[in-house]
């Protein structure tokens, strides 16, 4: 069991920004429905696993980087948030414009089906240089703990956690349900742009509520 010290007070509003962006197709549900398409669902949940590890490794990164100087800067910590939304939102409104050619790339299916080891290896590097996982643990998480507590890199480390976690069943599911609707997803791709579409909308309104959080209250 994790202390109550451990575990910041808007835990709640987390988990709620969490499912939002995680529900967002990003690069790393891209890349597993395009799996999920090609090759089925074995595939695609082995490309998740590796993808959640990877995305693990960045939050520890993250949290051990970030951790002392958010604690000890208020002004870093604003502008950490600040810097993040504008990302979010260039990385929305770039995935609305390139809906079309991403949904095309989702329906390729040339090349050999990949082994497992070499799905979880892909997925890996996915997760590691994905950014908007990259920006969500830079600026979106300080967003969320409590940083008149000592411990604000544990508390990262565990916000980190629980996003790996609801990351791995949510693309786990888009995964397991691309593969069973495969062809139906591939017969037509204005539901994979709208998709793509609807993500990047997301996004934007995520950047939006990181800069919102950026301003400091009075």
């Amino acid at each position: 069991m994790f202390s109550s010290d451990l575990i910041p007070s808007r835990l709640w509003e987390y988990l709620i920004a969490a499912i939002l962006i995680m529900l967002a197709p990003g690069p790393s549900v891209l890349f597993t429905i395009a799996r999920a398409i090609a090759w089925g669902r074995r595939a695609a949940v082995a490309t998740v696993f590796g993808n959640a590890v990877g995305m693990f490794l960045v939050s520890v990164l993250v949290a051990i980087g970030l951790g002392p100087v958010l604690q000890s800067s208020k002004t870093f910590y604003y502008a950490v948030q600040l810097a993040g939304g504008l990302y979010l939102i260039y990385l929305g409104y770039a995935a609305i414009a390139a809906s079309k050619s991403d949904a095309k790339s989702m329906t390729n299916t040339d090349g050999l089906k990949p082994s497992i080891f070499t799905s979880i290896r892909n997925g890996f590097w996915v997760g590691v240089l994905n950014p908007k996982s990259i920006v969500f643990f830079a600026a979106i998480l300080p967003a969320f703990v409590d940083q008149e507590k000592n411990n604000v890199t544990s508390q990262l480390l565990f916000l980190g956690l629980v996003f790996v976690t609801i990351a791995f069943i949510s693309d786990s599911t888009y995964g397991i349900l691309a593969g069973t609707v495969r062809q139906w997803l591939a017969s037509d791709l204005s539901r994979l742009i709208f998709m793509r579409r609807f993500g990047g909308i997301v996004m934007i309104g995520l950047g939006l509520f990181t800069i919102a959080s950026a301003i400091p209250t009075a």
